[in-house]
């Protein structure tokens, strides 16, 4: 198939498109523009994202270029062949939606219009500040956080140690992927870990300024404008600027995304790379050059190093956009830029994927089969208003949706999404592209109910079989995903629907182009509704980012002996004791000192059997579930001791571990204290409802 050919002929009025997603046609038809506003439309400059240009109607004169030369094109050709196609649009749209020479424009609009025309940078960078404004809008209060607090919850603490772990590895110019500072002394490797190297470097400069904290509030308060200026370059190529924007507004603002931007900020960053990579692949295909299979693979392989689940699904959506088109033998050409993508993408993925190959080569546990039931949406909840709207006393519309693992995620594209991206899919239905974006938003909300059905809140396996001690059903897609090779890793499949999302904002801007253009008032009532589900608040309550009565004097040891947090555990998959209190983590940035326990996504086989190889740690846990330990057991513990460099014990009172989970009530605090003074320990100093424990 030979390359694209900007001034080809146009298509036969009322022919399809020949092409699938993404290979769009020469040029546009007076058939195109009864389509719908979501168009097959040629590639985009590379100095931003495509303009729409007016298209003709059928037997008006012939077109002009929008950069002043004469098109040879048919009365029916766009107007700019290097422009996006904004099918369908009214004739007031201009050459430049940016431009502001709408019709009847005021002599100071036009003169800003043609000076934004000028220089498109500047109106980018303004569009992304008001989407970054947006962001902390949908998620307030989270700003406010960089005030010195953080997101209670034992994940939030987490990427606060990425950040220091990453940036105290850069400094020292070490390997990031493995870590003796947690778990010590064994160590963890962190191959399959949500360890965001990428994040942890670009904000290296701002973690040793200023903190980890600060470097993880900032990273969720600039998250959700990423995301939404990500979807509008996306949306560009088939859109005109307001459906772009609207787009790129419904996929990062969206509660969807929020909830993620709050408790799982490897997630959130994860899904900014969706866009793009549908965005640079599309570019590809349809101008297919070393440079565009560079910038890809770039994308591509910069999402492994923030999230590795998110960087397959952003390969996925790549190669749905790709293997069709490479299929019709496009040429040499196209071949040499498919494969410069997937070198590049390869060469920036090293670092994980060899992390990811060691961490297998150790042994890395699958999670249990119950896992997948457990974190999976429901129907008809998936398209529910969104609980959100409790928060503007809405309870009544905000009760529709149920979740049986409410603090995992959002697993609802809510209503306003969801009929606008209905009626996107309609009014565009002639297009290829609305046909496959439908199909990529409906069939991800079937993979996120998971291998079961749950209606309601009730649970129904038709077709059952069991699978790893877990019963699926053999109706549900989710069940047949799971079982290919390296995708048993999709625990949670309500976040398959976040990769829906991309194709739920596209056909919702498209919709909001055809409102814009037959009921404007219609569209001002969507806006507010829209408005209504965005966002989310975050969980209730904070925690600090330091507490310098309790960690002082140990920042002030530069012994490097080990730090062991009580309740003591080793928490991941798979886990052993019991989970550890979240501000741990955090106060480890501050000291620097290695901790005997550990909190990460997975945990390798010999890590956990090198800490209960420790007679301390095993007695410990013991005596934390309130179970006797034998003086033959505290003899193996004191004489542990002797090579174990334990220098503080922190024991962590209910004022800290009841935060989270309540169940940490019934921790048997009476017979931690006693096997603590049976191994050696006395009580050094107490502060902000923490004891601390010292050795002799």
């Amino acid at each position: 198939m030979s390359q694209h050919n900007p001034h080809g002929p146009a298509a036969p009025a009322g022919m399809p498109p020949a092409e699938p997603y993404g290979m769009e046609p020469d040029t546009a038809t007076s058939a195109d523009a009864a389509a719908g506003p979501v168009a097959d439309g040629p590639a985009a400059t590379d100095s931003g994202p495509p303009t729409a240009t007016r298209i003709p109607a059928t037997g008006a004169g012939p077109a002009t270029a929008t950069d002043g030369s004469a098109a040879g094109a048919t009365p029916a050709t766009t107007a700019d062949p290097a422009a996006g196609l904004a099918t369908g649009a009214s004739p007031a749209t201009t050459a430049d939606p940016a431009a502001g020479l709408a019709t009847g424009a005021s002599p100071a609009a036009a003169t800003l219009g043609r000076r934004l025309a000028a220089r498109p940078w500047i109106r980018e960078l303004a569009l992304l500040a008001v989407f970054l404004a947006a962001g902390v809008a949908a998620t307030w209060p989270r700003a406010a956080y960089l005030a010195g607090h953080l997101p209670r919850g034992a994940d939030q603490a987490e990427y606060v140690w990425n950040m220091w772990w990453v940036a105290h590895q850069v400094v020292h110019l070490s390997n990031p992927w493995f870590t003796p500072a947690l778990a010590a002394p064994v160590g963890i490797q962190l191959g399959f870990d949500t360890l965001t190297p990428l994040l942890g470097l670009v904000m290296t400069p701002v973690t040793l300024l200023f903190g980890p904290s600060v470097s993880d509030n900032l990273l969720a308060i600039v998250m959700p404008g990423l995301a939404c200026y990500a979807m509008y370059r996306a949306a560009r190529l088939w859109l005109p600027m307001a459906g772009a924007i609207a787009a790129g507004a419904f996929y990062g603002l969206s509660g969807m995304f929020a909830f993620q931007d709050w408790y799982h900020l490897h997630t959130a960053a994860g899904c900014v790379f969706l866009p793009l990579a549908l965005e640079t692949a599309v570019r590809l295909r349809r101008d297919p050059t070393i440079r565009r299979g560079v910038v890809l693979g770039l994308v591509l392989g910069g999402s492994m190093l923030v999230d590795q689940e998110l960087s397959v699904l952003a390969v996925a959506l790549a190669i749905v956009v790709l293997v069709p088109w490479l299929a019709r033998r496009p040429g040499a050409t196209a071949y040499r830029a498919a494969l410069a993508a997937a070198g590049t993408g390869l060469v920036v993925a090293s670092p994980q994927l060899i992390a990811m190959a060691q961490a297998l080569a150790l042994g890395h546990s699958n999670p249990s089969g119950g896992q997948y039931v457990k974190f999976a949406g429901e129907f008809p909840s998936i398209f529910a208003p969104s609980p959100r709207l409790a928060d503007y006393g809405l309870g009544s519309l905000a009760s529709l949706y149920h979740q049986h693992t409410p603090d995992e995620s959002l697993a609802t594209f809510g209503l306003v999404l969801t009929v606008l991206a209905a009626l996107g899919l309609a009014v565009s239905w002639r297009r290829h592209s609305a046909r496959w974006l439908g199909l990529l938003w409906l069939g991800c909300a079937a993979l996120a109910l998971g291998p079961t059905l749950y209606l309601g809140s009730r649970q129904y396996i038709p077709l059952a079989q069991t699978w790893h001690h877990q019963q699926v059903s053999l109706l549900m897609p989710d069940t047949w995903l799971i079982r290919f090779p390296g995708l048993s890793s999709f625990r949670e499949p309500d976040r398959l629907a976040l990769l829906g999302l991309v194709g739920a904002a596209v056909l919702a801007g498209a919709a909001v182009e055809w409102l814009l253009r037959h009921s404007r008032p219609a569209l001002a009532v969507v806006a507010v509704l829209a408005a209504l589900e965005a966002g989310w608040a975050g969980p209730p309550g904070t925690m600090p980012t330091a507490l310098p009565a309790v960690d002082r004097p140990i920042a002030a040891d530069h012994s490097g002996s080990i730090v062991v947090d009580v309740p003591f555990g080793i928490r991941g998959i798979p886990w052993y004791g019991k989970g550890i209190s979240p501000m741990a983590l955090v106060l480890a940035t501050a000291d620097g000192h290695p901790r005997g326990d550990s909190y990460t996504s997975w945990v390798p086989r010999p890590t956990l059997a090198g800490i209960r190889r420790h007679a301390f740690y095993t007695g410990l846990a013991a005596a934390r579930a309130g179970k006797r330990v034998t003086p033959a057991r505290v003899a193996a513990a004191r004489q542990d001791l002797t090579t174990l460099p334990v220098g503080w014990v922190l024991v962590w009172t209910k004022h800290w571990m009841a935060v989270t989970r309540p169940s940490h009530h019934h921790l048997h605090y009476a017979a931690i204290y006693r096997y603590l003074s049976a191994t050696g320990f006395h009580l050094g100093y107490q502060a902000d409802g923490v004891k601390v424990y010292r050795p002799g």
